[in-house]
């Protein structure tokens, strides 16, 4: 085992003295042999073996585990399936999520990094970049600028097909994201590196109270959720999101030269779509091993501990299915807690 990493340590020293130009071009095409030899050595490669959307996956995931998003989920595997393929790649994929607390922005994400790399999440060409952790000081925001720059072109120089997903962009200080746009155009490349087999996805509760109006006023119409149109929503959303002062993308240039291939509204949930994400949290807690033996009482006392809007009906759940975990376990444990005194 030591004999095996010195000679991939020797080979990954003799790659880093080609790529500075000490060693002579007539040795590329060997460097280029050997590569996967040094990335397999981090336990992932930048290769069709580590990088390759699964459909099937994709489409399964989209229907089984997001709940009431019909809009997002014909507008996601369409865009994804189309970028995956190569005649299709003329710009990178850049999709932006709207909507409000819980309504599934994030799973999304994690489902197309999960259906495209191998380690899914914890890929080291998955880069999550949340607002609030990497953009506290509305004061820096050409330091910020400078350094999100260096780590997209150093990311993607050693994978075109690296993923980006910027979470809170509404927390996110105004004007940072402007240095993005040129990864998103239609450039074949920029200082030799191609980024339009790149992704980025933008998550944003931008647009959260006009989403959640557009749909109250269509039930209330009596018209079905289904019936609701991506070219309903898009305009909206587009709208909002440059006119909020607050937010990241507030008169962003990837708005303004419509870099983004799509707007992506996320609707607010309704209990009957609480109730599947109450069963799915059953599960993976391990409180039942399967959906069809969960006890009814049991979904419908986990789901009335969270709050709904409009008060008279009370029909859609005020933060999604974002506290649901948190509710199961203080449900279940105190369940179990009566049955151990009894």
């Amino acid at each position: 085992m030591t004999r095996q990493r010195s000679v991939v340590l020797i080979w990954a020293l003799f790659l880093a003295l080609i790529k500075n130009g000490t060693c002579w071009d007539g040795f590329s095409s060997i460097s280029s042999f050997f590569e996967p030899v040094t990335c397999r050595f981090d336990g992932e490669c930048c290769t069709d073996n580590y990088i390759k959307l699964d459909e099937r996956a994709l489409k399964k995931s989209l229907e089984t585990r997001l709940y009431g998003q019909h809009l997002a989920q014909a507008a996601i595997l369409n865009h994804v399936h189309a970028h995956a393929r190569p005649v299709h790649q003329t710009k990178a994929l850049s999709l932006s999520f709207y909507g409000g607390t819980g309504t599934g922005k994030n799973l999304v994400s994690s489902i197309i990094a999960e259906s495209i790399y191998r380690k899914g999440m914890d890929s080291k060409y998955v880069h999550l970049i949340a607002a609030t952790n990497e953009f506290l000081h509305p004061g820096k925001v050409h330091e910020y600028k400078v350094n999100l720059k260096k780590k997209i072109e150093t990311s993607v120089s050693k994978c075109e097909r690296s993923m980006f997903i910027f979470d809170e962009v509404d927390k996110m200080p105004a004007g940072i994201l402007d240095i993005v746009k040129p990864y998103l155009d239609f450039y074949k490349n920029l200082n030799g590196v191609n980024y339009r087999k790149s992704t980025f996805l933008f998550l944003s509760n931008t647009a959260g109270r006009a989403i959640q109006k557009k749909v109250i006023d269509h039930w209330r119409e009596g018209l079905q959720r289904e019936s609701l149109r991506l070219v309903d929503m898009e305009q909206l959303i587009i709208t909002e999101a440059l006119n909020e002062k607050k937010s990241g993308l507030w008169h962003s240039s990837i708005l303004l030269h419509h870099m983004v291939s799509a707007h992506v509204p996320f609707l607010p949930l309704e209990r009957k779509h609480v109730r599947e994400c109450v069963k799915d949290s059953l599960v993976a807690k391990r409180y039942y091993p399967r959906r069809d033996v969960i006890d009814e009482r049991d979904v419908r006392e986990i789901t009335a501990q969270l709050s709904y809007y409009p008060d008279e009906e009370e029909l859609f759940s005020t933060t999604g299915c974002k506290r649901v975990p948190e509710k199961v376990d203080y449900i279940m444990a105190y369940d179990n807690y009566k049955k151990y005194k009894h």
